[in-house]
């Protein structure tokens, strides 16, 4: 019996930063057997991530916070719908989404935060573990809900914290495994939830898959 393929997913990247996640999930959409295909780049500023991606040919747009967020969302929603998009993956990204944004795409934003969560929420997270004595650290993949860097956490890697290590040791060498984090969970994700016909619970649905964890 031949097998069906499944239908790409329409995503979206938000990104504020140098873009290297999004380089990486740019590369697995370029598979034809990987379940989504980037439509739509929105950018914050002109940063080295939204420079990347009008390289590569992406519909990439340029959404700067003037006055506030407010303004921001209302032109991302009307892009977002206009290009038909199905899930959207926060990249770098480096502005808080209001609660009302978060529910009107409930399930469908997703984000990369450099710790284990829930240690270290928010800014900061390389100095924090340090200060903290921890012996590992690394990211999270999770849901976005409305809360600060909460939300159902899809998959974590972990690096170990060598005595010597500063803030930049640790975030260069924690990138390159985040970035394969973000690709797998991402994948995982679409082919147990994001394709459930029947979404009434994210917890639910939950507990047909295991959580992505591995460490280095």
């Amino acid at each position: 019996m031949e097998n069906i393929k499944m239908k790409k997913i329409n995503l979206a990247i938000f990104l504020s930063g140098t873009g290297t996640n999004f380089l990486s999930l740019s590369k697995a959409c370029l598979d034809p057997d990987y379940p989504a295909e980037i439509k739509l780049v929105i950018s914050d500023r002109e940063c080295i991530g939204y420079k990347l991606s009008k390289k590569l040919k992406y519909k990439t747009i340029l959404v700067k916070h003037l006055n506030n967020a407010f303004d921001f969302e209302k032109k991302a929603t009307h892009l977002l719908k206009k290009n038909h998009v199905d899930l959207i993956c926060l990249a770098g990204f480096m502005k808080i989404l209001s609660p009302e944004f978060v529910n009107n795409w409930k399930n469908k934003i997703l984000n990369i935060h450099p710790s284990i969560l829930p240690l270290f929420p928010g800014l900061g997270t390389h100095k924090k573990a340090i200060a903290s004595g921890m012996k590992i650290h690394g990211s999270t993949v999770h849901v976005v809900d409305e809360n600060l860097d909460s939300g159902p956490i899809i998959g974590q890697c972990a690096i170990n914290i060598k005595s010597k290590d500063n803030k930049k040791q640790i975030e260069e060498r924690l990138k390159k495994y985040e970035n394969i984090l973000y690709v797998k969970s991402l994948e995982k994700y679409i082919k147990t939830f994001h394709n459930v016909e029947n979404k009434n619970s994210l917890k639910k649905v939950e507990k047909e898959y295991n959580k992505i964890i591995f460490s280095i």
